[in-house]
């Protein structure tokens, strides 16, 4: 069975440090006449410049879009200091990319052209419909600010096709992010990725985090920097230490995972998780905050069977799965590390045959949210019960 599932997908890691080295790992492991396309997600230590060259020598012809991470899901579990790819066989998938540059003007009749764009060149080379065999991902610069304006822009462009993503890392150090597209790597940049496929998929989202009794209203914040200066009208790193029973020196990035904040809309609670803590005792978050939105506290449940729920249901849905592409939110990773739940959850990532990446953010039908594990996932040959 794995041979025939390579004939449609094939799944690759290298662990090597030498650009050139990656790439001819990459390429022993991915290339075959039918190769059509090569999704892959690195460390943002590597030589990117070198590494992109590299990639273009050996898969010379051949569409490879990209970005890096804050970690890596690899077909052996999580990674670091790697890379990641899933090869797409062109004669089961049809894939087209496009680049937007121009994060800050991103209009809707900007995002209809490209929508427009992708469709015309996957229609081209299949006779299925585009809708209602067509999922979209989007890989976003993780430090641009710009996610929800890029995404509510597509998010009408696309109609009924259901899309995803995650925003690049560049390995916690919260400083420059990268996307890979036409042989380079760019910062303040998106890239919007069309797959059409005649295969069963389904768009997903899910998270186990779970709502407290306590409240925090913003009283004070700078939306376009999503910076809040005040809580309940106090200083907010100040008032979010006081909700945890912390001094404001004890704030880190393990707390904010254990300890995240959501807006409620419509009944469903989404993340707004924080970035970091400021000299003047502001909290900078991920996500989109405004002032007078109330955030609920919030803390973990059970993750491990929150993640098996997800997985039960899509192979009920789906039968067993050919790929899972999965953007998994860097704090949800570092919760996994720190509760000593590495093995057990990486396990269950192997098992469903997920490639992905550890994000600062993730994207779901034109929602920027945080603390997610959102993808898609594709069901087998001849296998898949429904769309």
């Amino acid at each position: 069975m794995e041979e025939d599932l390579n004939d449609v997908v094939r799944m690759a890691l290298s662990e090597s440090s030498d650009a050139e080295s990656v790439a001819q790992d990459l390429a022993r492991q991915l290339m075959h006449p039918h190769l059509g396309c090569v999704l892959f997600f690195c460390s943002a230590e590597y030589d990117l410049p070198a590494l992109a060259a590299a990639l273009e020598q050996y898969f010379g012809g051949v569409r490879l879009v990209g970005c890096t991470t804050a970690g890596e899901i690899t077909p052996q579990g999580y990674g670091r200091g790697c890379v990641s790819a899933v090869g797409f066989d062109h004669r089961s998938f049809s894939i087209a990319a496009a680049r937007i540059d121009a994060l800050d003007s991103f209009s809707l009749l900007d995002a209809q052209q490209v929508v427009a764009q992708l469709a015309e060149e996957c229609r081209g080379s299949s006779r299925e419909p585009i809708t209602g065999h067509s999922f979209a991902l989007t890989l976003l610069d993780g430090l641009s600010s710009r996610e929800e304006l890029v995404l509510s822009a597509l998010n009408a462009a696309f109609g009924r096709i259901p899309h995803f993503g995650g925003s690049a890392g560049d390995d916690n150090h919260l400083t420059r992010t990268h996307v890979y597209h036409d042989g380079r790597f760019h910062t303040g940049a998106a890239v919007v990725v069309l797959v059409h496929t005649a295969l069963d998929f389904e768009v997903f989202t899910t998270h186990h985090i779970q709502p407290r009794d306590e409240k925090l209203v913003v009283t004070a914040a700078d939306p376009a920097s999503r910076t809040v200066f005040e809580l309940n009208a106090e200083p907010a790193a100040l008032e979010y230490a006081r909700l945890l029973g912390l001094d404001p020196q004890q704030l880190d990035l393990k707390t904010f995972a254990l300890h995240p904040l959501a807006v409620r809309l419509g009944g469903q609670y989404y993340m707004r998780s924080i970035q970091r803590v400021n000299p003047d005792l502001s909290l900078t978050f991920y996500c989109a905050v405004e002032n007078g939105i109330v955030l609920t506290a919030m803390q973990p449940g059970p993750l491990l069977p929150n993640l098996q729920a997800l997985f039960d249901g899509l192979e009920q849905r789906l039968g067993p799965l050919l790929l899972t592409i999965g953007c998994d939110c860097f704090l949800r990773r570092m919760e996994v590390e720190a509760r000593g739940l590495v093995a057990d959850t990486a396990g269950l990532l192997v098992r469903h045959r997920v490639i992905g990446f550890n994000t600062y953010g993730e994207q779901f039908n034109g929602m920027h949210i945080n603390q997610t594990f959102t993808g898609v996932a594709i069901g087998r040959p001849g296998r898949g019960l429904c769309r």
